[in-house]
């Protein structure tokens, strides 16, 4: 079925079989194939052994290919171009998964609407320490001011938690009453809608922001990372400085 020759000294050569390029999908089907042999090898000599029940080698091969089919037809796997897989997969009767055509995705900072400030904010993080950064732009796409922060230790999802809670705080303090908040971590979208997301050390800090926006209209939205360079950049510059710095 694999059209070359095998060195099986071993259980590991055996094992290798799985390890030599096959597409996703072929691996699958590979792997079904020893698993389901070295199964039948195990059954078939028992019956023959304990029960005295010999059993035709075609019937027990053909049964494997049926076994290796359904797996690999049922898994969700794709192949590849390569003809020497394509081959494999026909002869075990396996449907082949081609992969699907990519989704292109036009991504592109929009402004908000008139009267309100956008904050386009994330999080980074390292070995050593974690950081935050935004940018903030008006209507017109003008540019307001930006900020970074070292913050320490913590994750990345601290860090881009962090940075939301720094925007509020600085459109607080400059009477920017109409506040959109934007981020790549579609998890912290859900977590300013759902306070039992937000870390435990940052509770108090996100229920001060929560007052002081209640004297705003705020909305959060998700941003594709392609469309969030600029916080991208904020935040990794935040890696290196000491302090929260505004611009």
């Amino acid at each position: 079925m694999l059209d070359f020759p095998l060195q099986l000294q071993s259980l590991e050569d055996i094992w290798t079989l799985c390890d030599r390029g096959w597409s996703p999908q072929c691996k699958i089907a590979v792997t079904a194939a020893i698993v389901n042999i070295i199964y039948s090898i195990w059954f078939y000599r028992n019956q023959a052994r304990f029960h005295s029940k010999v059993t035709h080698w075609r019937l027990v091969i053909n049964g494997k290919i049926s076994n290796v089919a359904l797996s690999g037809n049922n898994t969700s796997k794709t192949s590849n171009s390569s003809v020497r897989d394509l081959l494999i997969l026909k002869k075990f009767n396996i449907k082949i998964h081609a992969p699907k055509a990519p989704v292109i995705k036009e991504v592109i900072w929009q402004p908000p609407i008139a009267n309100w400030v956008k904050c386009n904010t994330d999080g980074a993080s390292n070995t050593t320490s974690s950081s935050c950064g935004g940018i903030f732009r008006n209507s017109d796409a003008i540019f307001l001011c930006c900020f970074a922060e070292n913050i320490g230790g913590g994750t990345a999802y601290h860090a881009e938690i962090s940075g939301v809670l720094r925007a509020i705080e600085i459109a607080n303090q400059r009477n920017w009453m109409n506040l959109w908040i934007e981020t790549d971590s579609a998890l912290v979208v859900m977590a300013l809608k759902n306070v039992t997301l937000i870390p435990s050390n940052l509770r108090n800090r996100w229920n001060n922001c929560r007052l002081m926006l209640n004297d705003m209209n705020f909305i959060v939205s998700h941003i594709y990372r392609e469309g969030n360079h600029c916080a991208d950049r904020l935040a990794a510059l935040g890696l290196t400085i000491p302090n929260l710095t505004i611009w």
